[in-house]
């Protein structure tokens, strides 16, 4: 059983491990115990210590094996991005041209230079040990953070990205930085991916403002704009079905997509319901899968069934009542593990 909750810094040498086969592409989460102790740090600091609105706090959260105590995942919401340092994107422009005097027309595409100083939410930081990668362990590490945000609704602007990660292979090799960055910054990607999450203001420093248009990069470097590394299309897909969509804008270095949602339009935020806990079963119960998460501000979540009684309240497992800590009286917040198929479709299924 996996139970998702607030990093700590005993997580330290945790966290460590289990980065050790997350290759490149983790930007924000860099192989380097001072940087991931200082982020421990703020992230320890942002559970305890809010403001009345979104102040740019940064919220990890660990997938934790209840029996082993090994992290198997660690994911992440920044609860406003910008602010004193901004963030750094392109924005993809598509223009048609056409000449009527040879009959021709064509595409022309262009990425323009981005910033956001007083921005969204982000979600970010997903990351799932490869052992432990199936369809339940990832939709469960990325949807746990939206009953976070539905708890804790005031502390998060009202819109949310996702910059996902782009085609970089195992080696660190990206067609587009070859093309594009290495140019600008003289530095190899590894290194600027590493740069960049210590200090983003060089970005600014060194790229030039101008547009650039991809139909004069190599084949190989066009083709990568907006396309996910192939270990983040399931990411894609889930928050695809949650309500997140396309923003425009793709990231500077590997410039993958970034996707964007009305934070209350998220289907696990807008379909979980609060409860208090009637009965706690001795046996385990059968029930469609849910993601289930304690109210208080202690957050932690896990899969488990729960049964709506009739007498009002609801019953769980006694399973998922230990590992999430719970009693009767207390309150759950939760939400249906997958997206309702609509009958049209499910019926095109059978």
């Amino acid at each position: 059983m996996f139970i998702i909750r607030p990093i700590e810094t005993k997580d330290l040498d945790g966290l460590m491990e289990l980065l050790e086969k997350s290759g490149h592409g983790l930007t924000s989460l860099p192989k380097d115990p001072e940087v991931l102790k200082k982020r421990i740090r703020i992230s320890e600091r942002s559970f305890l210590h809010r403001e009345d609105g979104p102040g740019g706090e940064d919220y990890i959260f660990v997938m934790e094996e209840l029996f082993t105590g090994r992290l198997v995942g660690v994911c992440a919401i920044i609860s406003k991005i910008g602010g004193f340092e901004p963030y750094y994107f392109y924005r993809v422009e598509k223009t048609q041209h056409e000449s009527k005097s040879i009959h021709v027309k064509n595409e022309v595409t262009s990425l323009h230079f981005h910033f956001i100083h007083n921005g969204p939410a982000e979600i970010c930081s997903l990351y799932l040990h490869p052992d432990y990668r199936n369809s339940q362990n990832g939709r469960f590490l990325s949807l746990s953070r939206f009953l976070f945000i539905a708890e804790n609704r005031r502390y998060f602007e009202d819109q949310v990205v996702a910059e996902l990660r782009g085609m970089v292979n195992d080696s660190g090799h990206s067609p587009f930085w070859d093309a594009v960055g290495k140019n600008f910054f003289k530095i190899d990607f590894p290194t600027a991916d590493y740069l960049y999450v210590k200090n983003k203001r060089f970005i600014e420093e060194l790229l030039p403002k101008h547009p650039i248009v991809t139909n004069l990069l190599p084949e190989d470097a066009q083709y990568v704009v907006g396309k996910v590394h192939q270990n983040t299309e399931p990411a894609k897909r889930i928050l695809e079905q949650e309500g997140f969509r396309f923003s425009g804008l793709v990231g500077i270095f590997e410039p993958g997509p970034v996707l964007i949602a009305d934070v209350d339009s998220i289907r696990a935020i807008r379909e979980s319901v609060i409860g208090e806990i009637r009965e706690i079963a001795d046996k385990g119960i059968k029930s469609e899968v849910f993601i289930i998460s304690r109210t208080n501000e202690q957050f932690r979540s896990a899969l488990g069934s729960v049964v709506k009684l009739k007498t009002g309240g609801y019953r769980i497992s006694g399973v998922t009542a230990a590992a999430l800590k719970l009693r009767v009286g207390d309150n759950i917040r939760f939400v249906s593990f997958r997206p309702k198929v609509p009958a049209r479709k499910a019926a095109k299924k059978k």
